[in-house]
């Protein structure tokens, strides 16, 4: 029987499976490679809908450079390494130079992850930036929310002259898609910010998400659309937008215009990243990816999202992710507290916090399926989220009928199951 090498941390979990009972669905990558410094200089070179870098920055100017926090694989430490070299080359002094990781309401992003996230010869010479988004000597309000809560966001932002955001394109569970604008909001914004943002996601007034909100929706999402909107307040000169492969390494680079780079690179992956199915499974086996998606189970959860797209009401699904930074925020647990998901809605509804819609999400699904995870989290946590743990792929499908047809999905993240 075939073996698959499924992504847990920064290892792997192995599993046997009957190729007559379980099919993989994975990103066709057969004709992608890493990109070579050449081939993502010459993206750099030939920008979409935007004039060339060295058009738009001249020396003089100093300029911040956006890049995700360590829950995010984009390919920075070659492009930002390209990135700074060029910006050198093209006049720029490396004091006016510095880096500021969108970290949003995350943890800060620690020193040796700064070296592997910009190389050790970038962390070690241009100045980083931490952002805090509940500091407000960070902040600076910019603008409203239409539905009048104020709009702050880093105040870096507008104290350099120039503004280049760096992120990757992936699916997001009701942005649409990751990159691009959210590097700005929810990335460098204020706590209350994000969540006048995040807010939008749910339909208050029927009760679930807002129409038009899901993953790999972009034009009617109110979420995209307001955090375009912030964006374009701060109006960045410049954007390089990654798709990575399964070691996190770029293969595509979309530079040019912040809002119509991010859109094509959004465009190109729903057409690569979504798998046709004729049904929908009993089982299905998901991996968060491995490290950096399975960092927490925050993260984590965005794998079992895509992985409901493929099973059945009342399926098992068995999510592998070792979560080595825990649940991700140390008031996550506090929403479980709810009977069910319907009155952790009305409580978001009173008193919305970001991660509590996040906790909302992963309760509907362990009420509609049954989960079963292969993690390295407390057992009791498990379990006062509504979910199973197994000790092994093979101990949760023990629990199952043997006769039940499933999907192995090694790129939980990285994949959208349409009928």
């Amino acid at each position: 029987m075939p073996i698959i090498e499924l992504g847990y941390g920064h290892s792997a979990k192995t599993f046997e499976y009957d190729a007559e009972r379980f099919e993989v669905l994975a990103p066709v990558e057969a004709t992608a490679h890493p990109l070579s410094d050449v081939e993502i200089g010459a993206a750099l070179d030939a920008p979409i809908d935007s004039p060339p870098l060295d058009e738009v920055i001249a020396a003089g100017d100093s300029v911040l450079i956006v890049v995700s926090d360590a829950t995010r694989a984009t390919g920075s430490a070659q492009i930002v390494n390209l990135l700074v070299r060029r910006l050198i080359q093209n006049g720029i002094q490396p004091g006016e130079i510095a880096i500021i990781f969108a970290t949003g309401i995350h943890r800060a992003v620690r020193p040796d992850e700064k070296s592997e996230l910009l190389t050790p010869f970038i962390a070690q010479r241009i100045r980083t930036i931490d952002h805090d988004a509940y500091d407000s000597a960070q902040l600076i309000k910019i603008g409203m929310m239409k539905q009048g809560a104020p709009i702050e966001v880093n105040r870096a932002l507008k104290e350099f002259d120039k503004v280049i955001v760096n992120g990757a394109v992936g699916f997001h569970y009701f942005a649409g898609f990751t990159g691009g604008r959210k590097s700005i909001c929810p990335g460098l914004a204020a706590a209350h910010t994000i969540e006048a943002t995040h807010m939008l996601a749910l339909d208050f007034e029927r009760g679930g998400r807002r129409v038009g909100v899901g993953v790999g929706l972009m034009d009617d999402n109110a979420v995209n659309l307001e955090c375009e909107r912030v964006a374009a307040m701060i109006d960045p000169v410049f954007t390089i937008n990654a798709i990575v492969d399964d070691r996190g390494r770029a293969e595509r680079v979309f530079a040019g215009h912040w809002r119509k780079a991010h859109r094509r690179a959004c465009e190109n992956y729903l057409v690569e990243h979504s798998l046709k199915i004729t049904e929908r499974r009993e089982v299905v086996v998901v991996s968060a990816g491995g490290s950096p998606y399975d960092i927490n189970l925050i993260q984590a959860h965005k794998a079992l999202d895509m992985a409901a797209q493929a099973c059945v009401d009342g399926g098992t699904i068995i999510l592998l992710a070792e979560c080595p930074d825990g649940l991700g925020r140390a008031d996550f647990l506090k929403w479980f507290d709810s009977a069910d998901s319907g009155e952790l809605e009305t409580r978001l509804r009173t008193r919305y916090e970001v991660n509590g819609q996040t906790a909302w999400a992963l309760l509907t699904k362990a009420e509609r399926w049954r989960v079963h995870i292969v993690t390295e989290l407390a057992d009791e946590d498990v379990r006062r989220m509504r979910m199973t743990q197994a000790s092994s792929i093979e101990e949760a499908l023990s629990k199952i009928s043997a006769s039940a047809k499933g999907y192995v999905m090694p790129r939980g993240g990285a994949v959208l199951p349409v009928m």
